[in-house]
């Protein structure tokens, strides 16, 4: 043994030795889906206890454990009925509220997800290609146009069709040679909203006082006119695009390697992009007709939830809807709450938060990569 300390002595350290390697591993690889995992009952538990608080809490207050009763009782699973008044207050205006806020947070999250996947740039959102300026022109159209087709659904009926054909003009300006390049692109969006900025500014222009009242309420986003059947207008395409979307995981984390790599990969790239943006538009337009334009839900809750499991999009994208969900709840509380019996705009709310984030983003993507250029 003294031989062996006496030969360690002389050999030494060897001159070679740079950082320990097992010190710059990576985290095991069993880790992530663990993590992943965990997040996603977090989100369940807390999306569903906050929606039970949010139907509870109000100008009438409705105790949590009568609202369980009550929904058990119309579920036919036990529990019993609450008074004339607390049945209308929580089946009438609060129950619509907080389902309508939950479809609608999930198809932004989720669409934001599926952006950043399709673009490979984690500061993507689905207003990029134009659904949210392009419904609000619908919108702001009908009311200064007074057009009234579709009686008390004109304006969303308008919103969401606007939406879907400002994607198709997105895309078919952007395509060319068969081929969809992300920078034309982003590019093209910039172009179409920048013009769609132009005519809501003229439709604003030319609106009366009544009119600019509404155009501009419509705009800063709001679930107040909640009801059943708004949430059935939503419902079909909100389900739709969250479930087609988990199908994309695998291919969105092969196109992260980049676009020749995915092709080598069996990947096809164009038709999935076709698709994705088709999916994109379709939550997207749905949700901003019915709540007009909340941002940053999109932008601030995959980028979240990245940093804290990891890029894949298995988790990504259904847990970016469960993400999406539970922040708009929560806006949505705030936005009738914090100023009652006023209701703060929640589009105004999500941007409050949101900008500063997107803000403190940039400047970290800066930081890492040592600048843009």
């Amino acid at each position: 043994m003294r031989q062996a300390a006496g030969t360690a002595r002389r050999s030494g350290p060897p001159k070679s030795a740079g950082p320990d390697p097992r010190a710059a591993a990576p985290p095991a690889a069993g880790g992530r889906p663990r993590r992943a995992a965990v997040l996603t009952a977090a989100l369940a538990l807390a999306l569903v206890a906050l929606g039970v608080a949010s139907a509870g809490i109000g100008a009438y207050d409705i105790p949590a454990g009568d609202v369980l009763a009550s929904v058990a009782h119309r579920a036919g699973v036990g529990g019993h009925p609450l008074d004339r008044v607390a049945e209308s207050v929580l089946w009438d205006v609060r129950l619509p509220r907080v389902v309508l806020a939950l479809l609608v947070g999930a198809s932004l999250g989720c669409a934001g997800a599926l952006m950043q996947g399709v673009f490979g740039n984690p500061l993507a959102e689905p207003g990029v290609i134009g659904i949210s300026s392009g419904a609000a022109v619908g919108a702001a159209g009908s009311i200064t146009l007074g057009v009234s087709f579709a009686g008390n659904w004109t304006v969303t009926v308008c919103a969401f069709g606007a939406g879907l054909v400002t994607v198709f003009v997105v895309y078919g300006l952007s395509r060319s040679g068969g081929r969809t390049e992300v920078v034309t692109l982003v590019l093209t969006g910039i172009a179409v909203n920048a013009f769609a900025g132009a005519a809501i500014g003229l439709f604003v222009f030319y609106a009366d006082n009544a009119q600019l009242t509404q155009i501009t309420f419509w705009q800063l986003g709001s679930l107040a006119q909640a009801t059943w059947p708004k949430v059935l207008a939503v419902l079909p395409c909100a389900v739709a695009g969250l479930l087609i979307a988990p199908f994309f995981s695998r291919r969105l984390d092969l196109l992260a390697l980049g676009e020749r790599q995915a092709r080598h990969l069996g990947v096809d790239v164009e038709r999935m992009r076709i698709t994705l943006i088709l999916v994109v538009a379709l939550l997207t337009a749905a949700a901003v007709a019915v709540a007009g334009i909340v941002s940053f839900v999109g932008l601030v809750v995959p980028h979240l939830l990245r940093m804290a499991a990891g890029p894949g999009h298995r988790f990504l994208v259904p847990g970016s809807a469960l993400g999406g969900a539970l922040v708009l709840v929560a806006a949505d509380l705030a936005a009738r709450t914090l100023a009652a019996p006023a209701e703060l705009p929640l589009g105004v709310l999500t941007a409050l938060v949101g900008s500063p984030f997107f803000f403190w983003l940039l400047r970290r993507t800066r930081g890492r990569q040592g600048g843009w250029a």
